[in-house]
């Protein structure tokens, strides 16, 4: 038994990551901004998106700009991912988010270690996977791809 992969298949795998990506990001930077005016904060932090060293407190409104915009973010991507997709929201999300992890690595220069950062990310992926999955199975259930398990 070999594995088929067509190259049609993969190329518009990358190109759908692509473009889920830069969605990710458009709406993480346009959250980010409304969070920024919204809190009247100081000054605009560019790498705001990847920053997990602010310190966490309800009371800094700096780390409240950063967990509001990390979820709104999720919320809203997943939406969007639905109708870029359709049907593989949890496969594109978590790759997304790997890719979100290693970008703010190599930005901020060293690996999250903040507890605080690893749950609100976590809490997100999960928003974005559920909501995303059930708004698919909303809008699209008559075309969801079953797999046949009698082969295995």
């Amino acid at each position: 038994m070999a594995l088929k992969i067509q190259v049609s298949d993969t190329k518009v795998v990358l190109q759908n990551l692509f473009i889920c990506t830069a969605v990710f990001y458009t709406v993480y930077y346009f959250t980010y901004t409304i969070c920024f005016v919204a809190l009247r904060l100081e000054n605009f932090d560019e790498l705001g998106p990847f920053d997990f060293k602010t310190t966490p407190s309800w009371s800094n409104r700096k780390y409240l700009g950063n967990v509001i915009s990390l979820e709104t973010t999720f919320l809203i991507s997943s939406a969007i991912f639905v109708f870029i997709v359709e049907e593989w929201i949890w496969d594109y999300a978590c790759t997304v988010t790997v890719i979100h992890v290693g970008i703010t690595s190599l930005v901020m220069k060293q690996l999250p270690r903040m507890t605080h950062w690893w749950i609100s990310l976590g809490l997100g992926l999960m928003s974005m996977i559920f909501g995303g999955q059930i708004l698919a199975y909303l809008l699209y259930k008559d075309n969801f791809i079953y797999p046949d398990l009698d082969d295995f």
